[in-house]
């Protein structure tokens, strides 16, 4: 068993279970905040059985986050002291920001949400809420220019043989850390107001408390619409950045093996990386990778077999995880443009809302294969250029690593179920009758 490979599998494993709860946190909570100052300024007690019902189910969600995240942090330790080692001065100053300032102040103002119903004022508390979004979203941050780092490491010095922080305006700054940023937040969006749009079908589709989810409905979707689209636009300025700095990834999500000019795109395709082409193209489209990674047609893309074999991150996974991110994303613009002209007749249209409540596992898989795409499409290496993933593991024996995994496995399986059945039960009783 060899204990790199079930370490990268367990961490793998972790992070993306972890993610389930992640994005709907970031996203939820501001759709939240928008409904609570909605009642605050309105007095409406629509929004406040809005607040109230979807806040409920992210407070099932956030606690699920907060279990299943802490356990990652602990796995730089166990599973890779060697990367700790090496990149602790840089890694560890982002990871200690996150938890020390940003994840204790989300967790603080949600204690306050929680329990200053009727203690203080409906404005002070839709303040507090945007607090716990603004918070929430702010570690998100710490915890993507950690990865930009991974991806494109800057901001250091090599002495007495570790990676030693000299900038930490060039680490925050960093260009891949920042469209992380930008595309991963309206991402978190977006699946938040599938999230709502889903829910909300449910209920309007057995026409139930009509009122309150027509308007979380339309909330959603115009939130959705706007998401959709910044999603598809900063991801196009992300795939350029990786077209400059990580050519292995950008070869691999296009399954491209030869170097040239005026390079296509095959929509779809059947790599074989042992006879170093794909065994099955159809539908190529002369230049358009090179337009799309360069924005020039006649720009030259480096193909994987001018790329040394020990430098080549493996090419199925990330070429169907960039096809099924792309795709799911255009069908999420197409949705939404949809919603939007049917907006103001959402109960005549109970095909559009029966789509909408079994969408709702799509953003989560959109955003998985995203994360495929970036930590998968970066390896051999896990910091890039500087260090490999088979250096940065801890000197423990496989079996360790086994009997860890499988308790993960086990405790996350058990945790997911439970949290799981709490939010769908949660949806099945629908709002509660207001209370000022």
């Amino acid at each position: 068993m060899d204990p790199v490979f079930l370490s990268r599998l367990q961490f793998a494993a972790a992070t993306m279970f972890h993610f389930l709860f992640v994005p709907l946190t970031l996203g939820l909570s501001i759709l939240i905040a928008y409904m609570e100052t909605k009642y605050a300024w309105s007095g409406d007690k629509n929004y406040l059985r809005m607040t109230k019902f979807w806040g409920k189910l992210f407070l099932i969600n956030f606690a699920l986050g907060v279990v299943t995240g802490i356990t990652l942090e602990f796995q730089f330790g166990t599973n890779w002291s060697r990367y700790s080692e090496y990149v602790g001065d840089v890694f560890g100053s982002l990871l200690a920001i996150e938890a020390s300032a940003a994840f204790f102040l989300e967790s603080t103002f949600i204690g306050i949400w929680i329990f200053g119903w009727k203690k203080i004022s409906a404005k002070a508390h839709a303040i507090v809420m945007w607090l716990v979004a603004i918070a929430g979203n702010f570690s998100a941050v710490w915890i993507l220019i950690a990865n930009g780092f991974m991806q494109n490491p800057v901001g250091y010095d090599i002495r007495n043989g570790r990676a030693e922080l000299t900038d930490f305006l060039a680490v925050i700054t960093n260009k891949h850390g920042l469209l992380e940023i930008i595309h991963v937040v309206p991402a978190s969006l977006l699946l938040g107001s599938f999230f709502v749009m889903g829910i909300s079908a449910y209920h309007l589709l057995k026409k139930q408390h009509t009122e309150i989810f027509l308007k979380s409905f339309r909330i959603a979707l115009v939130v959705g619409l706007v998401s959709s689209l910044t999603v598809g636009l900063t991801g196009d300025m992300h795939g350029v950045n990786v077209s400059k700095t990580q050519p292995a990834k950008l070869a691999a999500m296009e399954s491209h093996w030869e170097t040239r000019a005026q390079a296509p795109i095959v929509m779809f395709a059947i790599p074989d990386e042992t006879q170093e082409k794909n065994k099955i193209e159809i539908g190529s489209i002369p230049g358009l990778l090179s337009f799309l990674g360069f924005h020039d047609f006649n720009a030259e893309v480096i193909g994987l077999q001018d790329i040394p074999k020990q430098d080549r991150p493996p090419v199925l996974p990330t070429f169907v995880g960039f096809r099924t991110m792309v795709g799911l994303g255009t069908l999420f613009i197409l949705l939404m443009i949809y919603g939007w002209i049917r907006r103001n007749k959402l109960l005549e249209s109970p095909n559009f809302l029966k789509i909408m409540l079994w969408s709702i596992p799509l953003p989560y898989i959109a955003m998985e294969m995203g994360w495929v795409v970036s930590e998968v499409g970066r390896q051999p290496w896990i910091v890039y250029n500087l260090m490999r993933t088979s250096d940065a593991a801890s000197p423990i024996a496989g079996a360790q690593v086994m009997v860890s995994l499988t308790a993960f496995i086990l405790v996350y399986g058990l945790l997911g179920a439970v949290g799981f059945y709490l939010i769908a039960k949660s949806v099945k009783e629908g709002p509660e009758a207001a209370t000022a």
